[in-house]
């Protein structure tokens, strides 16, 4: 038995288990040893017997044979708790696993941990009333971000080598970038959300937070493709991982917009995002075009469309268990079923149709989008959601619209218009992470993968955080 998780990444990892280095039940031991002596508050259930049982019949040689992987607790999986981080849904248990985590089970994936998620998903920090606070491993007075938070803070902290995530509107992105992680929102349908297909607000994807460019790939390969059960999932695509360095970036074409066009940003993560993407053009024969870029910010009818959803999938308990929900659920549902009428789904559909014309338009002129993923360096792990932005109180500059707007102002758009991006660690202000985003065409990917790949060779970043238990 060892009491050390594995301290590189999941592909490193098959590898050893391949060379029988260790075995699948060693590896599982140091990551289940070290979720118990954690404080990071990342992992909300631990499924130790079933997991020890998927260990030792483990495959090594499947994509991910042997490796101990957590899950995010908005993603279902066959016997586990399946309560949304709410207390409302507290005594919930899945009857089902979802879609991905069968195709992760067929990967050789060992199962062994639920990692927290904000309630519902709904905002960019991840503490609960069911869970309390999830800490960000580089600094525990600081958040890992939301939705994704667990996960982030389970894999950064050195926990597990690799989690999954979801992003509807930022929940990969923004705890990657806050985590020192890579993170990609892939096109919307590549992983589908099958067998309970949640539609609206067709912003919702699926995926992980991974400390390499090749374990992203790979967790891709093996859960991509259509299944009946989501009319909006893709058909199945490979070879990601094995196409990895494959692009000819050489006159690659983009336009550096740290702010995309209207977020506020803290100006040395504007500074350090811009010196990062003319370091990655330079080193990939890229050209830089200067563009105005103009994407349309809809944070509040983002916010509405999901919260509709939301209240969709609480049925008849609404409004009595409004005691029970967090303060930034009970205000967005506040405010949709006060103002979600017709003028609303409008406004709604509108912003959509901008979004896709604006951002389509912006892809005749330049082959990638480079921006922060954040607006500032993670802020308090307890939150609220933060309304200053490099030492600037919003709301008394903007107003509350956009002081709450601006938290996802950078990760939304490409929800909205179902584009991959993807936030690739470029280094730290003050000593925490800071990601660099990079926003491509429809189905575009593998030249994503490539970009973060050039970042990965020209300035490494660390697997997990400073001073991680490994």
């Amino acid at each position: 038995m060892t009491d050390l998780p594995w301290a590189g990444d999941a592909c490193s990892l098959v590898a050893a288990l391949r060379a029988k280095e260790l075995s699948p039940t060693e590896a599982l031991d140091g990551s289940l040893a070290a979720i118990r002596a954690s404080s990071l508050n990342a992992v909300s259930f631990v499924d130790e017997k079933a997991a020890y049982r998927t260990a030792a019949a483990s495959d090594v040689t499947l994509p991910f044979g042997g490796v101990p992987m957590g899950i995010k607790e908005l993603v279902s999986v066959l016997g586990w708790p399946a309560t949304e981080a709410s207390l409302v849904l507290a005594d919930q248990v899945s009857p089902v696993d979802s879609t991905m985590v069968r195709r992760l089970r067929a990967a050789g994936a060992v199962l062994c941990a639920q990692t927290t998620s904000s309630e519902f998903g709904g905002i960019n920090c991840t503490s609960t009333r069911l869970h309390g606070t999830t800490t960000n491993p580089w600094d525990q007075t600081r958040t890992p971000g939301g939705s994704s938070g667990g996960s982030a803070a389970a894999v950064a902290g050195g926990l597990l080598p690799i989690a999954s995530g979801s992003d509807g509107g930022g929940s990969i992105r923004i705890p990657a970038g806050f985590s020192g992680l890579l993170g990609l929102k892939a096109t919307f349908g590549r992983i589908p959300k099958g067998p309970h297909t949640e539609i609206e607000p067709l912003t919702a994807v699926l995926g992980c937070v991974a400390r390499s460019v090749a374990d992203t790939a790979r967790w891709f390969d093996a859960c991509n493709g259509n299944d009946e059960y989501d009319p909006f999932s893709l058909p199945g695509v490979g070879g990601w991982e094995a196409g990895l360095g494959s692009f000819d970036l050489s006159g690659l074409r983009a336009v550096i917009v740290p702010d995309l066009g209207s977020a506020i940003v803290a100006g040395p993560v504007a500074a350090l995002v811009e010196e990062a993407g003319t370091a990655l053009l330079a080193a990939c024969g890229g050209r830089r075009i200067d563009v105005a870029v103009s994407v349309p910010q809809g944070g509040r009818e983002w916010m509405m469309a999901g919260t509709a959803s939301l209240l969709a999938g609480l049925g008849d308990r609404y409004p009595d268990c409004v005691p029970d929900l967090t303060p930034e659920i009970v205000l967005g549902a506040n405010i949709t079923t006060r103002h979600f009428d017709a003028k609303a789904a409008i406004n709604i559909e509108l912003y959509r149709r901008k979004a896709i014309v604006a951002m389509a338009e912006l892809f005749e002129r330049v082959d990638v989008i480079i921006c922060a993923s954040n607006p500032d360096v993670a802020f308090a792990a307890a939150g609220p959601m933060s309304t200053t932005v490099g030492g600037v109180d919003l709301m008394a500059e903007y107003g509350f619209d956009r002081a709450i707007s601006n938290n996802g102002a950078l990760t939304i758009p490409a929800n909205t218009t179902g584009n991959p991006a993807i936030s690739i660690p470029v280094g730290c202000v003050d000593g925490l992470p800071v990601g660099m985003q990079v926003i491509g065409r429809h189905h575009a990917e593998p030249l994503l993968l490539d970009l973060a790949l050039a970042v990965e060779h020209e300035r490494p970043w660390p697997l997990v955080a400073p001073g991680a238990p490994l």
